[in-house]
């Protein structure tokens, strides 16, 4: 099998994984949003905070690292894995003995326990990071798409039954201890690699030499990620995150669907054509070009109606969360067209630039929220999306100079979907005021079919070989899809 049909059957189980396992994450949020309160979502995505903090140790960079390399060892893997499960045992005692703190610091006792559940997490992430990298070094992207969708699946059950019986936050934990552990048994199922007993120094500093510069990246990363929540959790309380999270999770699950799609097959297929500096580029150009045909009306839509998605699909309760949702829906603008640039970083062999970047970024974010965090958590997602064009101009002239490209032949990949995208908005703005008096579900029925009839007309007149190539695509990978599902 060539390396474009590879990639073509990767990128439909990561689709079958991305939609699948998204369209089933949202139908169980939207059951426990309408369960449990915005202080038990806060109170969580607070011990999630802290448990993305101490993952970032654990893997120390070594899936990427095996996926990366052109050469792969067998003593590369085992000492990977030896070397995760060893930090990742003793960062579990330390989540253990330090939970208490962390519930002082932010005068919530209930975290104690909750933080103690989730360093569980962190030995069990720990048994699946090797596995799923030579999987999805293989493009064996099937197994692990199983592993996220049964794994969603028995621990929405687990987490809607107990919160059905009154368990509150406790149901947000099961759920996601449940479903990270029966990922972990389906990947050991899937592959046929077991670790030895072995560990080589030098294979450890090679995997390192690579590793470390992503591990100072993750860092920088949840920085990025997860400032806006510490600040705003210790600055506004639980209650504040519940809603601000909830906004966040909208986003990052249209970022999961519409973008991750492809990014999950851009290392290794990027890594593939790391000497061939035009394939690279086209396959960039490419990717960008068809994520943006799917992500800018989505992002745009989203921001037009979000008063309208939210009170239907969420309830009253989370009104507030309307104005943080607009904002951060146009910052997924930014997010969707940058989202591939770590990934050509990583292909070329060049992550130290990752680092920078990512102290870039988060030394504005660290700037922008603090100073944000005062005036509530509309000003926060103002910050994000601030610091998401101030980046955005900076990182792309980097990418430019290593892959030799032109600012104008970047940008034009996706000129036409955002001509089209603004031509949807315009008729949905119109059109809202025609369905006003109609009832609030049934207005959203028609905007959205109204908004989709657009965009597909515009981009039809506007851009005709941009729809026929995205058109090919999908016959492309339909034949693949029915195959496998036969």
């Amino acid at each position: 099998m060539s390396l474009s049909q590879k990639a073509i059957s990767g990128a439909v189980w990561s689709a079958l994984q991305n939609w699948g396992s998204q369209l089933g994450s949202l139908l169980i949020f939207l059951v426990l949003a309408r369960l449990l309160t915005p202080e038990d979502f806060g109170l969580v995505a607070l011990a999630n905070v802290f448990l993305a903090f101490v993952q970032i140790f654990t893997d120390q960079g070594f899936p990427q690292a095996l996926i990366q390399r052109q050469e792969l060892e067998p003593d590369h893997i085992d000492t990977a894995f030896w070397t995760t499960l060893g930090f990742s045992s003793l960062l579990l005692l330390a989540g253990l003995l330090l939970a208490p703190v962390a519930a002082n610091a932010f005068d919530r006792p209930l975290l104690t326990p909750i933080l103690r559940w989730f360093s569980l997490l962190l030995l069990v992430g720990s048994l699946a990071d090797v596995q799923q990298a030579l999987l999805e070094r293989q493009f064996a992207f099937r197994f692990v798409a199983l592993r996220a969708l049964l794994g969603l699946a028995i621990g929405g059950i687990v987490g809607i039954a107990l919160a059905v019986g009154g368990a509150g936050v406790w149901s947000l934990v099961a759920q996601q201890l449940t479903t990270e552990a029966i990922g972990v048994v389906v990947l050991w199922r899937s592959s046929s690699w077991r670790p030895r007993w072995r560990f080589s120094r030098r294979h450890f500093q090679q995997l390192f030499r690579f590793g470390s510069n992503i591990f100072a990246f993750n860092f920088l990363g949840f920085i990025n990620g997860r400032a806006d929540d510490l600040l705003i959790g210790y600055f506004l309380g639980p209650t504040a995150l519940g809603y601000y999270s909830v906004a966040y999770r909208i986003l990052t699950m249209m970022t999961q669907v519409l973008i991750d799609t492809s990014n999950r097959v851009a290392l290794p297929t990027f890594s593939r054509l790391q000497l061939d500096l035009d394939r690279l580029r086209s396959a960039f150009y490419k990717v960008t070009r068809l994520t943006s045909l799917l992500a800018f009306p989505s992002f745009l839509g989203i921001a037009v109606l979000a008063p309208k998605i939210i009170p239907i699909f969420f309830g009253p309760q989370w009104l507030a969360s309307v104005p943080v949702l607009q904002i951060l829906a146009l910052a997924g603008i930014f997010r969707s067209v940058s989202r591939f640039k770590s990934a050509v970083l990583l292909a070329v062999g060049q992550p130290f630039w990752r680092v920078w970047i990512g102290l870039l970024a988060a030394s504005l974010n660290l700037i922008g929220f603090a100073i944000a965090v005062r005036w509530g958590i509309i000003a926060v997602a103002w910050a994000y999306l601030i610091r998401a064009c101030i980046m955005f101009p900076l990182v792309q002239a980097l990418l430019n100079r290593i892959m030799q490209a032109s600012v104008w032949a970047y940008l034009r990949q996706f000129m036409q979907p955002f001509s089209a995208t603004l031509v949807m908005v315009v008729v949905l703005l119109l059109a809202e005021r025609g369905v006003n008096a109609l009832n609030l579900s049934v207005q959203l029925a028609i905007l959205v079919g109204v908004g989709s009839l657009t965009y597909l007309g515009a981009i039809r007149l506007l851009a005709p070989a941009l729809f026929q190539e995205f058109w090919g695509l999908i016959q492309a990978m339909l034949p693949k899809l029915k195959s496998k599902q036969t």
